[in-house]
């Protein structure tokens, strides 16, 4: 899919939008939760979390799904990615927590994993600068607790 070559009233609207799905109470839980409470530096902590049975799992399905639906609209042409990406990088912070995992998490919770929001790092300038951004903050993250 060609991606769009300047946002327009179609990519504000949905931006918006997604904007308003982020404040919906339930959602605005589980956000909170799953960055305070999800910073994996193992291997089986990250993988902790696609149990059913963990706490935290219900938020991490639902944020991850919700930035991999964003995130899917820049891959797919639907927004202009540079524009969602000046307020939705909040998925990349999930994303750079997995990622020292990602083989193994696609491996055994499915090999579609965080697909959308490894393009939107990958491929789109202002994802990249957030991905580089979380990378760092989540390597810093680690060291200090040994990882």
């Amino acid at each position: 899919m060609t991606p769009k070559a300047t946002p327009d009233y179609q990519d504000a609207d949905l931006v918006l939008r997604l904007y308003e799905m982020r404040r919906e109470p339930v959602m605005r839980e589980s956000r909170q939760a799953l960055i305070r409470g999800w910073s994996p530096t193992t291997l089986e902590e990250c993988m902790a979390v696609t149990v059913p049975s963990h706490p935290l799992n219900a938020a991490f399905r639902q944020c991850t799904s919700y930035w991999e639906m964003a995130y899917g609209m820049a891959r797919h042409g639907i927004v202009h990615a540079d524009y969602l990406m000046e307020s939705n990088g909040e998925g990349l912070l999930l994303y750079s927590r997995a990622e020292p995992w990602l083989a193994e998490l696609r491996e055994k919770a499915g090999p579609f994993a965080f697909a959308n929001a490894e393009w939107v790092a990958t491929q789109c300038e202002r994802g990249r600068l957030a991905a580089a951004r979380f990378r760092a903050r989540q390597q810093a993250a680690m060291a200090a607790k040994g990882a």
